[in-house]
């Protein structure tokens, strides 16, 4: 079956790619293995020079490489561009401190002799090629966040990224391959759903990362459980953003609209239920509304653009009903809640904030992916962080207050993957990346994400 690359500012459908089959696909596992053999052995300044080379590549074509991204799925142009110079900045901050994150451990040499050991130490090995299942929302810096720490600890990758971004999956594999990274290193399989538990058991393939839905991790974990492999999960995000008094308001309202609007709304870590201390709410609201119905909606290609279109038909349809639920259960519109005009033709949906949200709500437990806004009041810091952990996600948060007290008290309650503080989240290559409850396991970036995909081996000598 075809894999099709549709511009979702116009439908119209650019490139379309032949699935690969059997023999495609096992021609690939093949060179995998066969550039592991090798690569795994090469230096860390080897590896080093050939991950700064793609860097430079990719600043050198962030043109291309923006308006590819934001031709399949939609994000603006500006955005686009943003995104791949933050590519090239992980890549090189890994070429430069890959090798100090994975330095030999030496434990006290009183517990080493205790052990009855001359000497002992802990050295990090790569395992070999990992499969990574990656989403159509942040096409490059998804990928490169896996491939660049994969890489560099001396592994080689295996990509499926999603369906509906296959010219940027081809652009990424001969990205590396310009760079000179040995055949075999770095691969796109141009493949289904369907194929990836496949993929999974073979023997060939050492461990699995995803970034996508609940339902996808859960299918790819059960595969890699069943064949005892590890498994890195980055899953849907319902990110609170909580306003407490003493916050500066404006700074609040201004990030606010950001954490939410960013890449049309289609981001696991965006905020998207706003939860605001009594005494500052109206104000909060008012101001929110305004700002978020001001937003320029529009082609993703002129460069005034703030909010393009939603990545796909369903991603709209499935927006809307949570919408349409959420005013049947008595939720306010202070903003947007409809398709805007003078867009049909492409997944457009105004950005929206709503109020009155109650449990009866599906949009009260369900992500919303797009540019729609929840907002709560709240009489209280118990009733603020009650709120803040009432759904079934965790992968991170933000907390606006100044109060030292009260920061510590969501350091020490929020049920997430972090707490950003007078911010919005963001993903840094040296902070690690990932969540609990149901936004998964494991942790992407820094130390810790290098670390997830390494053998970690004591070494005891006598």
């Amino acid at each position: 079956m075809p894999i099709a690359s549709v511009n979702p500012a116009t439908g119209e459908t650019l490139e379309t790619f032949e699935e690969l089959d059997a023999a495609g696909i096992e021609q690939r596992l093949a060179r995998a293995e066969a550039a592991f053999r090798t690569y795994r052995t090469t230096s860390f300044a080897h590896r080093a020079q050939l991950l700064r080379r793609a860097a430079d590549l990719l600043d050198e074509d962030r043109e291309t490489v923006a308006r590819t991204m934001t031709e399949e799925m939609g994000k603006p142009l500006t955005a686009a561009r943003a995104e791949a110079a933050k590519c090239a900045k992980a890549m090189r901050w890994y070429a430069e401190n890959a090798e100090a994150l994975l330095a030999d451990e030496h434990p006290d040499p009183a517990d080493v002799a205790d052990a009855g050991a001359a000497r002992a130490y802990v050295r990090y090995r790569p395992i070999g090629a990992v499969l990574a299942v990656m989403p159509w929302n942040f096409p490059f810096w998804q990928v490169i966040r896996f491939a660049a720490p994969a890489l560099m600890a001396g592994n080689v990758g295996l990509l499926k990224h999603a369906s509906n971004v296959p010219r940027t999956a081809v652009a990424l594999e001969e990205l590396f391959a310009r760079a000179g990274f040995p055949e075999g290193c770095f691969q796109t399989l141009l493949i289904g759903s369907r194929a990836v538990d496949g993929v999974i058991r073979d023997r060939r393939v050492a461990a699995v990362t995803l970034t996508g839905s609940e339902p996808a991790g859960r299918a790819v974990a059960a595969t890699a459980a069943d064949e005892v492999k590890k498994a890195v999960l980055e899953l849907g995000g319902s990110d609170p953003f909580v306003v407490l008094p003493s916050a500066d308001l404006d700074a609040a309202v201004r990030t606010a609209v950001t954490a939410r609007a960013q890449n049309n709304g289609q981001s696991c870590i965006a905020a998207k239920r706003f939860i605001v201390h009594a005494d500052v709410y109206e104000p909060f609201t008012a101001a929110f509304a305004e700002a978020m119905r001001a937003l320029k909606v529009g082609d993703p290609m002129e460069e005034t653009t703030e909010v393009g279109p939603l990545a796909s038909r369903q991603g709209r349809d499935d927006l809307e009903e949570l919408v349409e639920d959420a005013k049947k259960h008595g939720a306010r519109v202070e903003c947007g809640g409809r398709r805007p005009e003078g867009h049909d033709a492409g997944w457009f949906y105004e950005p929206t904030v709503l109020t009155g949200i109650t449990p009866a709500m599906r949009i009260h437990q369900e992500e919303t992916f797009g540019p729609v806004a929840t907002v709560y009041r709240v009489a209280d810091l118990d009733e603020a962080v009650a709120l803040a952990n009432d759904t079934p996600f965790g992968l991170s948060s933000n907390v606006w207050t100044d109060d030292p007290a009260e920061q510590e008290r969501f350091v020490r309650d929020i049920e997430a993957g972090g707490v950003f503080f007078n911010g919005m989240t963001a993903s840094h290559p040296a902070l690690p990346f990932g969540g609990v409850k149901r936004s998964g396991f494991g942790r992407e970036l820094s130390g810790h994400g290098i670390k997830e995909f390494c053998n970690v081996t004591t070494v005891w000598v006598a």
